[in-house]
């Protein structure tokens, strides 16, 4: 059982895990985690069922799909007849009106919906994968130029799970460098994973870049891909600027994650979220929603 907590009600709800009795298996049983290491996280098993997922054959899962997980099909911009294959849907785009866009110059967005943590004054040498488990900002990228910039900085960790919204977003007006890719497994980003496997994040498939956001100053932007997960598809254009809550990519079926760490004293992260996260919990956030703000001097 998953629990996350519900800022706008302000109670904890239990998460609908796709693949529940699934993943438990494959991530504590011993044939599962052998399973788990000589097949599923590789790419070809990702590849395969994500090739499914391209196809018209799979649009057969889309209805049931959303029924099994209260998908919420009205905010759609396609109706239900007109997914031409379940990736397809997964990848849908929502109507401008459902997820509205905090216009506040200082305020800081969530770039997506999923379920987010948040830690300020990071050790680079001990960031947190999971509460008791962590890693180390030199094994999560290939520069070891840009380490000392976030050092003490703010690391959020949004975990998008598969029945959630799968497109993210700029959290600011600004301009993004190039995509850096680097090649990796295909583990699950669920919590189940998470407390599972060690340094989850530096060992799967992961995207990066350095936004150059006007009120945050230089945000590194880490798009991560997990079990499933055919592509990461980025969707702006890099040196070209871009507004706040415009798309920046999406990713194809299945849960996925985007890290993004903040320089030292650029951001302040709403108090509730940081509360949560002390405590254990995720908290639910939704695109364009207020999460923090810009750091006063």
């Amino acid at each position: 059982m998953i629990e996350f907590y519900n800022r706008r009600t302000k109670q904890y709800e239990t998460e609908q895990v796709v693949g529940d009795t699934y993943l438990r298996w494959i991530y504590s049983s011993p044939v599962g985690m052998k399973l788990l290491e000589l097949i599923v996280k590789k790419k070809l098993f990702s590849k395969l069922y994500g090739c499914f997922c391209d196809s018209k054959m799979s649009k057969r899962k889309i209805s049931a799909f959303i029924r099994e997980f209260g998908i919420d099909i009205c905010i759609c911009e396609k109706k239900l007849d007109q997914f031409e294959s379940f990736n397809d849907f997964f990848a849908r785009k929502l109507t401008k009106e459902s997820r509205p866009i905090d216009s506040v110059l200082g305020s800081l967005i969530s770039p997506g919906d999923g379920k987010l943590v948040a830690y300020d004054n990071i050790d680079l040498t001990k960031l947190v994968q999971v509460k008791g488990y962590t890693y180390s900002f030199n094994k999560l990228i290939d520069d070891s130029s840009i380490v000392s910039k976030f050092s003490e900085g703010t690391c959020l960790i949004l975990r998008l799970s598969p029945t959630d919204w799968h497109r993210f977003h700029f959290i600011d007006n600004g301009i993004c460098e190039e995509i850096k890719k680097i090649k990796g497994d295909y583990y699950s980003v669920n919590p189940i994973a998470l407390k599972s496997v060690t340094e989850l994040f530096c060992k799967n498939k992961r995207e990066w870049s350095i936004f150059h956001s006007d009120n945050f100053g230089d945000v590194l932007c880490i798009e991560v891909g997990a079990t499933f997960v055919g592509s990461i598809i980025q969707t702006y254009v890099p040196g070209k600027r871009v507004k706040k809550g415009d798309e920046k990519g999406y990713f194809k079926f299945g849960g996925s994650t985007i890290i993004l760490f903040f320089e030292k004293s650029k951001v302040k992260i709403d108090e509730n979220i940081i509360d949560q996260t002390n405590k254990g919990f995720e908290t639910s956030v939704i695109m364009g929603e207020k999460i923090g703000e810009k750091a006063v001097r």
